[in-house]
């Protein structure tokens, strides 16, 4: 058995005592008067470091103090985005630092209104906790949870990576059909963690990220933020304070195919040459995936969506961002690929989207670990693909919307750069139509009417006018003035 502490420093103090003595007695006798003031130095050399060592302990400390209490605005101001009041991606206001959001939840009465939200009400319905919920795809599949009874709850932190009003009105929706959309952050641990412990969720759908191919050559580290740190601690608070365990299914994405060039794309084919940094931190998700369903038993299902569009979509998104373009009378730009042919897409629709993520909900199989770190065995780790299996030339896509908006848009035609972007994606949905019937089903030209639909009647604008050649300003009745650029994203 070791020696007590206590014993120990007194015995090493005793013989340090013992060996000074002993030292001091040698001089003595010889008579060494130089020893003795060598003996006097080392003393003061001793003292002063002690002195040296308690004043660094000191100021490491406070200075630990200091950070922690300016880390969020440090962190803020590392994970800017942009700044001004303009709607453009280069100059929007910095994302909403929400880290410490959780002081603002808390509460019988938040407590209730929470479990209200999550509780479902039908038989065997799920309980379902949605991030990203006032996103596009989030919004659209928290709706068809809650219509057919499941219990849902939505977290979602509004920044300003595109117009926040469309995400609030998103939300708005939500909150008429009953769901509850939480202005907070997936980095917020300890509210995620506060959640878990107010409900039970059977499922988590995490669709909160940064997206866009583009932008994460001006702003990396938001992707960093989101897509590689919320993840985990998505991750983190499902295997370690979630009580039981739910299954996770989250948006990986079609990017992740990058410089792959068999097609159609399949779950078997390489995704380790990523084309841009938004698919490198789409494939990290997918490793750290692995990793917390092989430590903690998390069952865990990964979606690589392509290219979605339709009503409340993203702005960003090349449909949209021409809808804009062409509506207000300004040019667009088209991509064609290095060998001179037309980017591709595999639109997929909106509700076909929603059908496989709710297929992918269903079938996702339990977790099996626990809070205590012991899992059961091994759990459900999945990846599918959800496309429409269809790629279409984008030029035909604006053939499409000219065609519905009654009015030709001022192409300009470029060489695609090298910016991220790939000339074509193509799904192989097999896997999916097999494991939860998965089956696309809305053409480009059905999904774009019904999106034109939503556009004009959401921007107040007047399809008589337009056909007249009647420049309209798409920003009526909704406070933004976004300036279009007419890229396309390749992502979700």
């Amino acid at each position: 058995m070791p020696p007590h502490p206590s014993s120990s420093s007194s015995s090493s103090a005793a013989n340090v005592d013992a060996a000074a003595k002993g030292v001091k007695l040698d001089r003595y006798a010889s008579g060494g008067g130089q020893l003795m003031r060598r003996a006097a130095s080392a003393k003061i050399v001793s003292a002063s470091s002690h002195l040296l060592f308690r004043a660094t302990i000191l100021a490491t400390l406070a200075l630990v103090c200091l950070f922690a209490v300016h880390y969020p605005s440090l962190l803020s101001h590392s994970f800017r985005l942009s700044s001004s009041s303009s709607s453009s991606p280069r100059s929007r206001p910095p994302h909403r630092n929400l880290l410490g959001s959780s002081s603002a939840y808390g509460g019988a009465a938040w407590e209730r209104e929470v479990r209200r939200s999550a509780t479902p009400r039908r038989d065997g319905g799920m309980s379902v906790l949605v991030t990203g919920a006032a996103g596009f795809v989030g919004a659209h599949c928290a709706l068809a949870l809650r219509a057919r009874g499941d219990g849902v709850l939505g977290l979602d932190n509004f920044n300003a990576y595109y117009d926040p009003a469309l995400k609030r009105a998103r939300q708005r929706l939500l909150a008429s059909r009953g769901v509850v959309v939480l202005g907070a952050d997936i980095n917020d641990a300890a509210l995620l963690e506060r959640l878990f412990a107010a409900v039970p969720f059977t499922h988590v759908l995490h669709l909160a990220a940064q997206a866009g191919v583009r932008y994460a050559m001006r702003a990396p580290q938001a992707y960093v933020a989101s897509n590689v740190a919320g993840l985990v601690g998505v991750f983190e608070a499902a295997a370690r304070h979630a009580d039981p365990q739910p299954a996770i299914v989250w948006a990986s994405s079609s990017s992740v195919y990058g410089l792959n060039t068999d097609a159609p794309f399949s779950e078997e084919h390489r995704t380790d040459r990523p084309a841009s940094l938004y698919a490198a931190t789409k494939k990290a998700g997918e490793a750290i995936a692995h990793a917390y369903n092989h430590i903690y038993g998390l069952s865990i299902t990964g979606l690589r969506f392509f290219t979605v569009y339709g009503p409340w979509g993203r702005p960003d998104m090349a449909y949209f961002s021409f809808a804009h373009s062409i509506v207000a009378g300004k040019p667009i730009t088209l991509f064609r690929a290095a060998d001179g042919t037309d980017v591709r897409r595999d639109f997929t629709y909106i509700d076909d989207v929603v059908q496989g993520c709710i297929g992918a909900l269903d079938t996702a199989g339990k977790s099996t670990g626990s809070k205590s770190g012991k899992k059961r065995g091994p759990a459900p780790l999945r990846v599918y693909n959800l496309g429409n299996t269809s790629p279409v030339p984008v030029t035909r896509m604006v053939t499409i919307l000219e065609k519905l908006l009654g009015k030709k848009a001022n192409k300009r035609v470029v060489t695609m750069p090298s910016n991220g972007d790939v000339p074509f994606t193509h799904a192989n949905v097999s896997h999916a139509a097999r494991d939860f019937g998965y089956h696309p089903t809305t053409s480009l030209d059905a999904g774009l009417r019904q999106f034109v639909q939503w556009f004009l009647k959401y921007y107040k604008i007047d399809p008589a006018k337009l056909a007249k050649g009647g420049k309209v300003n798409a920003s009526a009745g909704k406070p933004t003035k976004r300036k279009s650029t007419g890229a396309m994203s390749a992502a979700s």
